[in-house]
């Protein structure tokens, strides 16, 4: 057994979650990456000396198996979620939806109430989780996502007050717009329209999110950063960013 503390990252194949299990090794932490493409989660696993668990969020069973396989939690990153399409409201996708509710919401649900008992055991849990600017904001075409979000940081925040007093604490990162596959995955693999969401400007990198949450969770454990907000200096909004084209 090793004597670090255990983290769990979910969502840790590719990406922030990626960037965050190696940032989190980096700090000292023994982590245990999660998500559906268990392969990808097992060679970085072997590159930082940490554990690699399928983990299926939208499915109760797999987060099930996946908390059973982790006995011991110091910290939960709620990483995994992400966006389906861009329409308006008349032309919403259900199933797209749906899916948006269950991988965000749902999902974060799911795993934090499975690891909370091992969180609060540990006599010093932390969870992070990593909403999105649209937690916060609103933008036309965007509803499934933006209601998603804000239903995520809903949750995340009131434990906040039903945690207090009890030795966990939680901090919420809220990004803008941060080159990943995020966009490849709401545009349904179309590289073109992906890239155009980063023309003329320089957004953030997964690395620049792993690294405050990495300052996140190595700050005493009685300073709680509640909520951080982070974006590309050239995004002031959700729909207002200077682009040199």
């Amino acid at each position: 057994m090793s004597d670090r503390p255990t983290a769990v990252v979910t969502g840790a194949s590719s990406g922030i979650g990626a960037a965050t299990a190696r940032a989190l090794a980096k700090a000292g932490f023994h982590v245990v990456l999660g998500a559906r493409r268990v392969d990808r989660c097992a060679e970085i696993a072997a590159e930082i000396d940490g554990t690699a668990v399928r983990l299926d969020v939208t499915d109760r069973e797999s987060v099930a198996a996946f908390a059973a396989a982790v006995p011991d939690c110091r910290l939960l990153v709620n990483n995994a979620g992400g966006a389906k399409g861009l329409e308006p409201v008349a032309e919403a996708d259900e199933d797209a939806w749906r899916w948006m509710f269950e991988a965000n919401v749902m999902g974060t649900l799911r795993v934090t109430k499975a690891l909370l008992p091992a969180l609060l055991a540990s006599g010093d849990g932390h969870i992070i989780t990593v909403t999105s600017i649209a937690a916060v904001e609103v933008y036309d075409n965007g509803a499934g996502y933006t209601g998603a979000k804000h239903a995520q940081s809903v949750l995340h925040r009131t434990l906040r007050g039903e945690l207090l007093g009890h030795p966990v604490r939680l901090t919420e990162v809220l990004p803008g717009m941060v080159e990943t596959e995020f966009s490849l995955v709401r545009f349904e693999g179309d590289e073109e329209r992906a890239a155009g969401v980063y023309q003329g400007l320089t957004p953030l990198t997964a690395d620049d999110v792993a690294d405050v949450i990495a300052f996140a969770a190595t700050r005493p454990s009685n300073v709680n950063l509640d909520q951080i907000v982070l974006k590309p200096r050239a995004q002031a909004s959700a729909t207002r960013a200077h682009r040199n084209i």
